[in-house]
């Protein structure tokens, strides 16, 4: 029998492969004809009870018995900050998630905007299981921001402007798919890249790109770090910081979408509206290859702006003698009402307790970096930035990037290279967005952008 006369004989979707593999060993070593098959399985689903320890159908019969108990649970509840701001779409999206059969937890941040599956700017527990798409296509993507030996003063002196330019456009390489010219060295190469096939294919790709930017909303920038009080081992003062926003680049990509897509395959086809939010069990292979295969990601990550930092600021004479960083984008297994989970944050920032945070807002209004106040009711986190307002279509149609970056040089801030896509009105006011999460951060330093170098060839990337 093949699927289609199985399915008009009322065998559950979900159940059609498991009835197959059975009809085969079955027919194999009794010689069956497909008419005592169809006796067989019509038997089955009438009392799959009195199967179960069927040599050749118990699975069969365990699958149906599932199939006709399963209940689709009460999606969980979820609280959202800076509602206000959200469209309806992004609450669509969340809505779905909390449907998953193994969601615990959730929470919406004030810069969500609409994702792939989760929104930017969602938090969603699981338990015992890891979503692909839920940490998002761009594994790890970070904030990095180093406080540099420099006086303050430079950012504003015109021959300093032209070293800090070169610094940039020599220190990184943005662009999809771009690498640089000789290859940068990092401890993180020496890891273990066969901890899964994609890992060890994609190891020369990584190499290439160490050190590279990327394209999108991902950017490295000069500014002046405000500390009204003294913070992260500094006096309270004004100084000069570099701050970096990228990821895990191609090799990121290419896990979320080889295990985006088994996920896909294993998904059981009552969950078929939640495609796009497929799991992977934890305690299964896997599993346990995509999380191997997202932790190197996040060092990579990691050495990923650790290169970038240093060899800007080593083109611009300058030691590094402070800096706070961040994931987002990323999972991370945590204990929350006495329960452990797995906490997707899709363009969310850790903010437990005490713990530090970069939250960026455009090209020319302020980053703020914040101290967690671990609340219980955001799972610890807050937002990842200021959040979109408008699509990159939308903006390319509505700005003239030229127009733009003239008005902003007016204003004290130098525009390198960008998008209109990336533009400051395509970005909800930062200063709302903090204020909404009051109640999750507090802020502890200001970064005002000076000089900002970001991808201008139109390419994509997930926020």
């Amino acid at each position: 029998m093949n699927k289609k006369q199985l399915l008009k004989l009322g065998v559950p979707a979900d159940c059609v492969t498991s009835a197959v593999v059975g009809i085969q060993a079955a027919a194999r070593d009794n010689q069956w004809r497909g008419s005592k098959a169809k006796k067989v399985i019509s038997s089955i689903l009438a009392a799959p009870e009195k199967h179960l320890s069927d040599h050749y159908f118990g699975e069969f019969a365990r699958e149906v018995i599932e199939d006709h108990e399963f209940v689709r649970p009460e999606p969980v509840a979820y609280r959202t900050w800076g509602a206000d701001g959200i469209d309806e779409q992004s609450r669509q999206q969340m809505q779905q998630a909390c449907q998953l059969p193994n969601a615990v937890g959730a929470a919406l941040m004030p810069d969500a905007h609409v994702g792939y599956g989760l929104p930017i700017g969602g938090v969603l527990a699981l338990d015992n299981a890891v979503c692909p798409y839920a940490v998002g296509v761009d594994i790890a993507c970070r904030m990095k921001l180093s406080v540099l030996d420099m006086p303050a003063e430079s950012l504003d002196n015109l021959e300093m402007f032209h070293v800090f330019r070169k610094a940039l456009e020599e220190g990184t390489v943005f662009g999809t798919g771009k690498a640089h010219a000789q290859r940068q060295e990092h401890a993180v190469m020496d890891a273990d890249w066969t901890v899964t096939r994609v890992t060890r294919e994609r190891k020369d790709t990584a190499w290439n790109q160490l050190g590279t930017s990327g394209s999108g909303n991902h950017f490295v920038e000069f500014g002046r770090l405000t500390l009204d009080e003294p913070e992260l081992g500094l006096d309270a003062g004004e100084y000069v910081a570099l701050m970096s926003h990228s990821g895990s680049r191609g090799a990121g990509h290419a896990v979320c979408s080889t295990y985006s897509t088994i996920a896909e395959q294993k998904l059981p086809k009552r969950f078929d509206d939640l495609r796009r939010l497929s799991w992977l069990y934890l305690d299964t292979e896997e599993g346990q290859e995509y999380w191997a295969a997202m932790n190197l990601m996040g060092d990579y990550a990691a050495a990923n702006h650790d290169v970038i930092h240093r060899l800007v600021s080593s083109l611009c004479g300058a030691q590094i003698i402070a800096g706070v960083e961040n994931h987002h984008n990323f999972a991370w297994k945590e204990t929350h009402d006495g329960r452990d989970v797995i906490v997707h944050r899709k363009g969310a920032t850790p903010a437990g307790e005490g713990v530090f945070g970069v939250i960026p807002g455009s090209m020319a209004s302020p980053a703020y970096v914040v101290r967690g106040k671990g609340n219980p009711e955001s799972l610890c986190s807050a937002s990842h930035g200021a959040g979109r307002v408008m699509s990159r279509k939308a903006a390319r149609d509505k700005y003239r990037f030229k127009a733009v970056k003239n008005d902003l040089e007016k204003k004290g801030v130098h525009i390198l290279s960008a998008g209109a896509d990336e533009v400051p009105g395509v970005y909800k006011n930062i200063d709302d967005v903090m204020r909404e999460q009051a109640d999750l951060v507090e802020t502890i330093a200001r970064f005002d952008p000076k000089i900002v170098k970001m991808c201008d060839d139109g390419s994509r990337a997930e926020d």
